[in-house]
């Protein structure tokens, strides 16, 4: 963002109280973000990231080290003012899970997809009463209404910066069971990460790794992880 296209220009960040949370302050003045809306969390674990994210700027501000500080941009400017419009957005990938689409062959691929997602299917259906259908190959495979009924419940329960987070959760591995998995903590998230990835993964082991892909796939695999941080400091509750 061009706005942020500066130096650091303070000497002490804090964190600070605020009507409705908690705010960082730079030099004693609280920050705003891009749209200069008031950046007022949630908790004060979250705030304390994003003060660390400030502090830890050295020079030229970038807001590609800012993960924290980006999310709750976000959640404020964009994601508040269309929160059922993102939610929609993102219950839609249940109609075609990544989960729900397997492998026609080989043998192996099959087997290693039946391993790790039937679990999360089972999963879903377990506490969201929800059984999604699966089948082999590209056709759409339809699901039933109230199934998707029931995985979008908790989407639109969220609140706008818990959706902010889930966003990345549920884009990034292409499946709205593997995002709400990681909204429970059901799994550890480098394994939902890796669940994600089989038929990637698949193809590296026949074919070898290509350095550009591989990049691509790490810049992913953090922001996946920094997506479920962020998630979990704004469910933090404050004593």
């Amino acid at each position: 963002m061009s706005e942020w296209a500066q130096k650091r220009f303070w000497t002490e960040t804090q964190v600070v109280k605020a009507d409705g949370g908690y705010s960082v302050a730079l030099d004693g003045r609280a920050i705003k973000t891009p749209w200069k809306s008031a950046l007022v969390m949630p908790s004060k674990d979250l705030a304390t990231a994003v003060a660390q994210e400030w502090d830890a700027q050295d020079g030229v501000i970038d807001p590609l080290t800012m993960p924290a500080t980006r999310y709750a941009n976000s959640a404020i400017d964009k994601v508040a003012s269309q929160h059922k419009d993102v939610a929609d957005m993102l219950c839609a990938y249940g109609e075609t899970d990544l989960l729900c689409y397997r492998a026609e062959q080989p043998t192996g691929l099959i087997a290693r997809q039946k391993d790790a997602w039937d679990p999360l299917l089972d999963w879903a259906h377990s506490t969201f009463g929800a059984r999604l259908a699966t089948g082999q190959g590209v056709m759409y495979v339809a699901q039933e209404a109230e199934a998707l009924t029931r995985l979008a419940h908790p989407v639109h329960k969220m609140t706008a910066f818990e959706l902010a987070a889930f966003h990345d959760l549920v884009t990034l591995s292409g499946s709205l069971v593997i995002g709400l998995a990681a909204s429970h903590q059901h799994r550890p998230i480098e394994d939902l990460w890796h669940i994600s990835r089989i038929d990637e993964d698949w193809q590296i082991e026949q074919w070898g790794a290509d350095e550009e892909a591989a990049e691509f796939a790490e810049t992913k695999r953090i922001a996946f992880e920094n997506a479920h941080r962020f998630y979990h400091w704004v469910k933090k509750t404050d004593a």
